[in-house]
C-alpha cells in the first residue's frame, strides 16, 4: 500500500525522476475458457483503464515495458512488442490526460507540475499465460481485473483507440509469428489451437485445412503423446516448433486462413 506521504512526494519530484512527456500503456493479453481476455485496472474514481506508468530517465522504452508488465502480472521474459505511439488525440493535444488528478494538484503543486503536462505514449501489447499471472494493484490503480474482449467497459481518454489498435496488431501478427505459442500451454489438442485462432481472428476456420496449413508447414507437430479426455476420446497431443515457423517466415510464408 503506497502511503499519502509517497504519493505528494511523487506528485511534487516524481518530474525529477521519470520522462515528463512521455509515458507507456501494456494491452496484456490472457486467453482462457476460450475467451480472449485484456488487463484492466481501476482508478479510485471509478474509471476503467489501460495498464500504465511513466518511463524512468535512465530506462530504455523496453525496460520500462518489461518492468511495468513485471509490476502488474509477476510476469517476466515473456512476448512483449511495440505496436504504436500515441499522441494525437484531442485529450492528449490539450494537455488534460491527467483529469483524473485531484485538482489541488495545480493549486498545491504550480500548474506547471510535470503530471500536468502533455503525454505522449508508447504502446506495447503482451501475451501471457493467464493462468500464471499474479495480478498485483499499485498506486495510482485501485484494482485490476481481468475482462472479456467482447465485453470491455468504457475506458478513459484514448484508451479504447489504443486497445483496437492493439487487437488488430495482433490479428495482423498471428499471420507472422507464432502468438499462440504464447497464450496455449506447451501441449495442446488441435481443437484447442484452432478454437484459439478463431477467438482471436474472430471468425470461422475451416476445420480440415487450418490444421493441415501448419502442419504442412511444420508450424506445429504432432507428438506420440495423448491426452485422455473420456472413455472413448483420447486426441494427439501437439506442440509449435518455432524454428520451422522461422524458417517458414524467412521463405516468405504467411499464414492465410
Amino acid at each position: 500500500m503506497v502511503s499519502k506521504e509517497e504519493i505528494i512526494d511523487f506528485i511534487k519530484n516524481g518530474g525529477a525522476h521519470y520522462l515528463n512527456d512521455l509515458s507507456i500503456e501494456c494491452i496484456i493479453f490472457g486467453y482462457h475458457d476460450q475467451e480472449l481476455k485484456i488487463l484492466l485496472g481501476r482508478h479510485s474514481s471509478g474509471d476503467w483503464a489501460l495498464p500504465w506508468a511513466y518511463i524512468k530517465k535512465e530506462e530504455t522504452l523496453q525496460s520500462a515495458a518489461e518492468r511495468i508488465l513485471k509490476e502488474r502480472t509477476s510476469l517476466e521474459n515473456i512476448f512483449l512488442q511495440q505496436f504504436h505511439t500515441f499522441g494525437d488525440s484531442q485529450v492528449r493535444l490539450a494537455g488534460a490526460l491527467n483529469t483524473l488528478a485531484p485538482p489541488e494538484i495545480a493549486t498545491e503543486f504550480g500548474e506547471d507540475n510535470w503530471l500536468l503536462k502533455r503525454k505522449v505514449s508508447v504502446g506495447y501489447y503482451a501475451l501471457i499465460d493467464y493462468t500464471k499471472a499474479e495480478v498485483k494493484a499499485e498506486f495510482p490503480f485501485e484494482e485490476f481485473q481481468w475482462h472479456s474482449i467482447s465485453s470491455v467497459p468504457t475506458l478513459i481518454f484514448d484508451h479504447k483507440e489504443m486497445l483496437e489498435k492493439a487487437l488488430l496488431t495482433l490479428r495482423n501478427q498471428i499471420h507472422l509469428q507464432p502468438v499462440g505459442s504464447n497464450l496455449l500451454p506447451e501441449k495442446f489438442t488441435l481443437p484447442e489451437i484452432h478454437v484459439l485462432y478463431e477467438t482471436i481472428l474472430n471468425k470461422t476456420l475451416d476445420r480440415r485445412n487450418f490444421p493441415k496449413k501448419l502442419l504442412s508447414l511444420g508450424v506445429i507437430e504432432k507428438l506420440s503423446e495423448k491426452r485422455k479426455i473420456g472413455q472413448h476420446r483420447s486426441p494427439f497431443l501437439y506442440k509449435f516448433n518455432k524454428e520451422k515457423y522461422g524458417e517458414a517466415l524467412e521463405e516468405g510464408m504467411v499464414l492465410a486462413f
